[in-house]
């Protein structure tokens, strides 16, 4: 079995990064030191106008929990109408009920959405992921059920734990129980020195990985002490996809 591999792209050139570097499917989005937030219209088009093969779009309207009002489903489903008509061909959802169940009724809706737009804009088929909204729910056995149910093409977890690699003991009992059913997806933490041992160990059939790393900034003039995000960010480094280092996941698990 070949092991497919989804580059998270937080900005344009990341995206050309990770092109660059030799993937073909992204997730987008923004705010990833928030966990990953909606991008925007913006981005999406010229992610798309990249060439890239394959464009997920994250679809979360702000950080935190799960647990949706009405007004944030109606700007999610109006996200995903934005995003499939703007040429992406997958949407990454998720939500949660009060008591940390997968919110079928909610995912339903936006699941329609994103086939129903897709039937407009005449695309074969639009990929559905659920993303990890599953890690914090209260059974993730039930939940893989339920998120099987949905007819989600792909589930992106770390196993209900900080990263991937801690939850490869999860990751198994879900590879085993879906029995090929859904595409379970690696994600958090995984670099070119563990992907093969996360593939081997959890069977995963996918892995999810930002491939970032410091890029330095081209600015002469610097003001060091100012920071525009959190207190200790460097500025003038961020992180940023490099095709150096998706080039070297993709090695890894070749």
């Amino acid at each position: 079995m070949t092991t497919k591999i989804e580059i998270c792209c937080g900005d344009i050139a990341s995206v050309l990064a990770a092109k660059e570097g030799g993937a073909n499917r992204i997730e987008l989005c923004s705010g990833l030191s928030e966990g990953g937030l909606t991008p925007s219209l913006g981005l999406i088009l010229s992610a798309v106008q990249s060439g890239i093969d394959h464009i997920n779009v994250l679809i979360r309207p702000r950080p935190g929990d799960f647990l949706y009002s009405e007004t944030e489903i109606i700007l999610m489903e109006n996200d995903i109408r934005n995003a499939i008509a703007a040429g992406a061909n997958g949407v990454v959802i998720g939500a949660l009920t009060p008591d940390g169940d997968v919110d079928k009724e909610i995912c339903r809706r936006l699941i329609n959405v994103a086939r129903n737009t897709a039937r407009e804009v005449d695309l074969p088929g639009v990929h559905i992921t659920f993303h990890r909204a599953f890690d914090v729910s209260r059974d993730p056995m039930e939940s893989l059920e339920d998120i099987i149910e949905l007819g989600c093409n792909s589930l992106l977890t770390s196993g209900c734990a900080p990263s991937a690699m801690r939850g490869i003991p999860q990751i198994r009992k879900l590879v085993d129980q879906n029995d090929g059913r859904i595409e379970i997806m690696a994600g958090s933490g995984i670099n070119p020195s563990n992907a093969s041992d996360i593939i081997a160990a959890s069977g995963a059939d996918a892995i999810h990985a930002t491939a970032r790393k410091p890029i330095p900034s081209k600015m002469r003039f610097r003001r060091p002490l100012v920071s525009m995000g959190a207190p200790g960010s460097d500025e003038y480094a961020p992180l940023s996809t490099s095709p150096d280092v998706v080039a070297k996941l993709l090695h890894a698990i070749s």
